[in-house]
C-alpha cells in the first residue's frame, strides 16, 4: 500500500470510530434532545472526513482536478450548513414540545 492509501484508510477508520461512538451514545441517550446533540460528531466530523478521504483517493488515482476539489469543498460546506440549520430546528421543536409537556403536566398537578 502506498502512503496515500494509508492516509485514506486512516481517515476512513477515524470516521468509522466517530460513527460507532455516535451509535452507542444514541442508544444510551436519556431523551430526544440529547440524541439530536449527540449526532454532532457524525455529521460535523465523520462525514467531512469521508469526503476528504474520497477526494484524496480520487486525486491519487487520477490527475489533480480543481473542479473536483471545489466540489469536495462545496460538499463539506453544504453539509455543515444544512446540518447546523437542521439541528437547530429539530432542537427547537423538541425543546418546544418538552417545555409544553412540562407546563401541561405542572398545570394538571396543581390542586384546585
Amino acid at each position: 500500500m502506498s502512503i496515500v492509501e494509508l492516509i485514506v484508510v486512516a481517515l476512513m477508520m477515524i470516521a468509522t470510530v466517530f460513527i460507532v461512538a455516535t451509535v452507542f451514545a444514541l442508544w444510551r441517550s436519556p431523551d430526544n434532545l440529547t440524541r439530536i446533540n449527540v449526532m454532532g460528531a457524525t455529521t460535523c466530523v465523520a462525514l467531512p472526513l469521508l469526503i476528504i478521504a474520497a477526494t484524496i483517493h480520487e486525486f491519487s488515482t487520477q490527475s489533480f482536478d480543481p473542479i473536483e476539489l471545489l466540489r469536495a469543498i462545496g460538499a463539506i460546506l453544504g453539509l455543515w450548513i444544512v446540518v447546523s440549520v437542521g439541528s437547530f430546528y429539530m432542537g427547537r421543536s423538541v425543546w418546544g414540545i418538552t417545555v409544553t409537556d412540562l407546563r401541561r403536566g405542572a398545570a394538571e398537578q396543581k390542586p384546585k
